[in-house]
């Protein structure tokens, strides 16, 4: 992620709509309420004295932070790849936004698993693209400044969040106390970098936000603040602020979405404000989604509840709850990943039969460093099958470093790159001081970059690697050293897996699409094409659930032809996730392969 013009390592986080409101008419003495304006990505904000506002305070996100988070995009949209908004996907066909996210013109997709949108380059890169289906508006809403600004999107595939991760919570009625002044929440999204987009900036970013008494601070713009169905955020001169890009982005508060980007006065200098859901508008939301329990029939992990916090020198205990997959209950093995410094966690009893509970202690020495911490905890069947929940650890009260002292942290300590292509990490610190950044430790073929090199202690930097072509597979740790100007030092270590290279085969076989999802009894299609060895190409499948037939049409093709193949589903077939390979072999003996991913889903 670029940050252009802003001093050691700060970012703006930036948010989006279009649309600009019409001030209620006041009465003949009252000086009229300032414009208000959505943070939809095309929105260009007014100019109001000085040549642009400053925005601090924010830094480099990841999806791996958090993994509900993907970019709205659309046709015809002014920035980089049609970015218009952002969103959070809270089960696997659906999508929690802003209402007026909606009323832009053109063709809406919405795009997952990318830090930087740039990589989608309009779909002949990375990331996973979902079309919308439906575009479901709260009951109430009329305009984004008159509240209810919320909406749940419905599109034409399952999204499954990286990391096997939970599905994020949102807020509902019983929630009324988590979003109430003086507590903070951070907020994410894809949008603009500064005020002109000069930057073209499409990566990830993340700001953490005081919440305000909106009814005495936050009056006098648009339609006015509306308690019930609005949270104020930010400050009032934008010091810390989001822009547009980012509308429909969530606001989170210990693992739980409160609100979503709706709108700000025109020119931006001001707070940030979010549509409520602790409230009716979450418990709306809630119905649309329903339950997000792992769906019975398919390998699973939950835990419960999804955060916590602890202070340094003792203990926090949750549950953790496996559902049994298509072959029924059998063994799991149960771990944790992702323990910041200091943290141990034990697991009662360390295997389960799925469908079963154990108990999870983390338990916090009183040296721990404080922080927020994303655990991730996996089941790993006896037939190999693997499933994992989250879990958000904050601890607190630890250990505070002297004057002169420092330490790194890196969030997420763990990252996958694949050969030809970059990933990165944040690197974060405590203490004070000036630190210059290097990391040792890396394998064949992988550099990394530090943006910005040098650091001053409790800022954060963001850690890029790059695997060339030819990396080959594996999973190395690198050590990140930070070295303040008396040559003490600090490290931290990040797991880096790098996902090689692998041999062009003799034949090559591709699908379009190469996934698809549909319920017991349903019917998929999908087309092969396939060229490579002598002659005539025969075509077979194996990994076909119980239940399940796959037909070629035709069964034998010539060189670089195609075949139609259609995947029908019955009421025996299991719901699950299945990869299904697809062979074709030319007559001179050579082979190639292709896998069709096939979801089932219950009727």
């Amino acid at each position: 992620m670029r940050h252009l013009a802003r001093a050691g390592g700060v970012l703006a986080l930036l948010l989006a709509s279009a649309a600009v409101s019409v001030p209620l008419a006041p009465a003949a003495t009252a000086a009229p309420n300032a414009r208000a304006a959505t943070f939809e990505g095309d929105t260009t904000p007014t100019r109001s004295g000085d040549a642009r506002p400053s925005f601090y305070n924010g830094q480099n996100a990841t999806v791996d932070e958090f993994p509900g988070i993907i970019a709205g995009i659309r046709a015809g949209g002014t920035r980089p790849e049609g970015q218009t908004c952002t969103g959070t996907v809270v089960a696997p066909r659906k999508i929690l936004i802003a209402a007026h996210c909606a009323d832009i013109a053109g063709e809406k997709k919405f795009v997952y698993g990318l830090d930087d949108l740039a990589a989608y380059q309009g779909g002949a890169g990375s990331g996973f693209a979902a079309s919308v289906v439906e575009y479901k508006k709260h009951p109430k809403y009329v305009n984004f400044d008159q509240g209810y600004d919320v909406a749940v999107v419905t599109v034409d595939r399952d999204i499954r969040l990286k990391g096997g991760a939970a599905y994020p919570k949102v807020a509902t009625s019983a929630d009324s106390g988590l979003a109430t002044p003086g507590k903070s929440g951070v907020g994410y999204g894809y949008g603009k970098k500064d005020v002109d987009d000069a930057a073209k900036d499409v990566t990830l970013d993340k700001a953490t936000l005081p919440i305000v008494d909106g009814a005495s601070r936050c009056t006098g713009v648009g339609a006015g603040f509306s308690p019930a169905t609005m949270i104020c955020a930010g400050y009032g001169d934008g010091s810390t602020t989001i822009l547009p890009g980012d509308s429909g982005g969530p606001l989170v508060i210990g693992g739980t979405i409160v609100g979503v980007a709706s709108w700000s006065r025109s020119d931006f200098r001001w707070y940030s404000i979010y549509g409520r859901l602790t409230n009716d508008m979450g418990d709306w939301v809630r119905q649309e989604v329903g339950s997000q329990e792992p769906p019975a029939g398919e390998l699973g992990v939950a835990v419960a509840p999804a955060s916590g916090s602890v202070a340094a020198g003792r203990s926090l205990s949750v549950a953790v709850n496996t559902t049994a997959g298509p072959g029924g209950p059998e063994s799991a093995t149960l771990t944790a990943s992702g323990l910041p410094a200091g943290v141990k966690a034990v697991l009662q009893p360390t295997s389960v039969t799925t469908g079963g509970s154990a108990k999870l202690t983390f338990d916090v020495a009183t040296t721990a460093t404080n922080g927020t911490s994303e655990i991730t905890v996996t089941a790993k069947t006896a037939s190999g099958a693997t499933a994992t929940g989250r879990f958000t650890l904050t601890t607190t009260g630890g250990g505070t470093p002297q004057p002169g002292d420092f330490t790194l942290g890196a969030s997420p300590a763990t990252a996958k790159v694949a050969a030809g292509a970059s990933t990165s990490t944040t690197i974060t610190s405590t203490g004070s001081g000036t630190l210059a950044l290097s990391a040792t430790g890396l394998p064949t073929g992988v550099q990394a970059a530090f943006q910005p090199a040098s650091i001053t202690a409790g800022a954060n930097a963001k850690l890029t690697f790059t695997a060339s072509a030819s990396a080959p597979s594996g999973t190395s740790t690198v050590t990140v050293v930070g070295t303040d100007q008396s040559g003490k030092t600090a490290t931290t270590t990040v797991s880096l897996t790098v996902e090689g290279s692998t041999p062009t085969p003799d034949v090559r076989v591709t699908l379009s699409p190469a996934s698809g999802s549909t319920w017991q009894g349903g019917i998929l299609t999908t087309t092969l094409t396939a060229t490579g060895g002598t002659g005539s190409l025969t075509l077979s499948q194996t990994g076909a659930p119980t239940g399940t037939q796959v037909w070629f049409q035709p069964t034998t093709i010539a060189q670089g032809a195609s075949s139609n193949i259609t995947v029908i589903t019955s009421g025996q077939t299991p719901t699950g996730t299945y990869p299904i390979t697809v062979k074709a072999t030319s007559s001179d003996g050579k082979t190639g392969t292709a896998t069709f991913t096939l979801t089932v889903t219950r009727l």
